[in-house]
């Protein structure tokens, strides 16, 4: 099967979605699937990836708001290329223009919506939390439901990687609706690299001794992700238990954040991780991870996080809630900084007392377990037309 995936997240120095993507690629490459990303570059150009598969850049401007992005503003140079590669399925990965673009395409593959993103969780939510619960934030917001709606009446799938996000879209009025929980790639990331010299040091940088709880947050430093929040939770805890946070990531908000850590010596930043290797090392050698965003769709860095046998303390809402089913793992209410502290707070009493669960052999699901089931769900999708044919 030939399926092109429109994915307008996808970047050079991208995050999740980049490493979902080219994943994606190495497994399709495997399992005899020829997949075509397309997406927002520099420039007009093929790039082939010596995993398999490759890439059709489209030239496009810079997305304003994050200039590692870009945005598709040209449909008919999109609508070219779709017509040139000749899809089975066709993939669009974002809700917004670029889906849009893709329904207008006048092909007959069939097509399926990737929700990559929750930009209601991610934007609107937070931004009226203090003055609107979120039905009425959902009914001011209507045109972005009734925009989803029309997408969905386009697409022949809209494929969701959480529970909690499928329960929303349907709520919202999508009938279309698939869950496809994501995974973590395999062969990456273990409790057995769990290493005591790298967990002293980093308690040693936060300024505290082997007795300290060594908390772990990793990702972008962007609003939606509430570092500030996840900060003055860690600190108001660490009055009642010595508390060290180590927080992984960097971005637009990252002068903020550093402003807001101040002179305390038990919180300390380090760069972004390119090593997949050495961040499964780093997340197996910490006490927990702790998450501040409820807009997550999948949360990758949880999913990844419990695969390194590693709890986590993660908000009640959103994808990374849907991670914590295990009895080491707890949850608090979304956006709450004094929620946190009393979760972390009770982390440690319960570490102190070597209460919490062990979750090294929970089951792991992998990219390559998703990616078996979601391509088993898209030849159902072209079934029809085989038969027509």
């Amino acid at each position: 099967m030939k399926v092109v995936d429109v994915c307008a997240f996808y970047a050079p120095k991208g995050g999740g979605v980049r490493t979902y993507v080219d994943r994606k690629l190495a497994w399709g490459q495997g399992a005899g699937h020829e997949i075509v990303v397309v997406a927002p570059g520099q420039r007009t150009c093929q790039e082939w990836r010596p995993e398999g598969g490759r890439i059709q850049w489209i030239r496009a401007p810079r997305f304003p708001l994050d200039l590692n992005y870009r945005y598709f503003a040209d449909a008919q140079a999109l609508h070219d290329v779709l017509d040139a590669e000749r899809p089975d399925l066709v993939e669009a990965s974002s809700p917004w223009r670029s889906a849009s673009m893709v329904a207008a395409w006048r092909g007959s593959a069939p097509r399926a919506l990737i929700m990559h993103a929750d930009p209601l969780a991610a934007y609107a939510y937070r931004w009226f939390e203090d003055v609107a619960d979120r039905a009425t934030v959902d009914r001011h917001f209507d045109w972005y439901w009734r925009h989803l709606r029309r997408l969905g009446r386009s697409f022949d799938a809209v494929v969701s990687a959480s529970a909690s996000l499928s329960a929303r879209l349907v709520e919202g009025g999508l009938g279309n609706v698939a869950t496809h929980p994501m995974g973590v790639e395999p062969g990456i990331f273990s409790p057995a690299l769990r290493d005591g010299d790298l967990r002293r040091r980093l308690l040693d940088r936060c300024g505290l001794g082997e007795d300290g709880l060594l908390l772990l947050g990793v990702g972008r430093h962007a609003p939606e992700k509430r570092w500030p929040m996840v900060i003055e939770a860690a600190i108001s805890a660490g009055y009642a238990c010595p508390v060290g946070l180590v927080l992984v990531g960097n971005g637009r908000e990252r002068a903020r954040i550093a402003r807001h850590i101040g002179d305390n010596p038990h919180v300390h930043l380090l760069a972004p991780i390119a090593d997949r290797f050495g961040l499964a090392r780093l997340m197996a050698s910490a006490d927990a991870l702790v998450h501040g965003c409820e807009a997550e769709t999948f949360c990758m860095v949880a999913a990844e996080a419990a695969a390194s046998g590693l709890p986590l303390i993660v908000p009640d809402r959103g994808g990374a809630s849907d991670q914590a089913r295990r009895g080491a793992d707890l949850t608090y209410s979304a956006g709450n900084a004094a929620s946190l502290a009393e979760a972390i707070e009770r982390f440690g009493r319960r570490r102190a007392g070597s209460a919490i669960g062990s979750s090294a052999d929970a089951p792991v699901r992998t990219m390559d377990d998703h990616f078996a089931a979601l391509f088993a769900h898209y030849e159902k999708m072209r079934a029809p037309m085989k038969v027509a044919a």
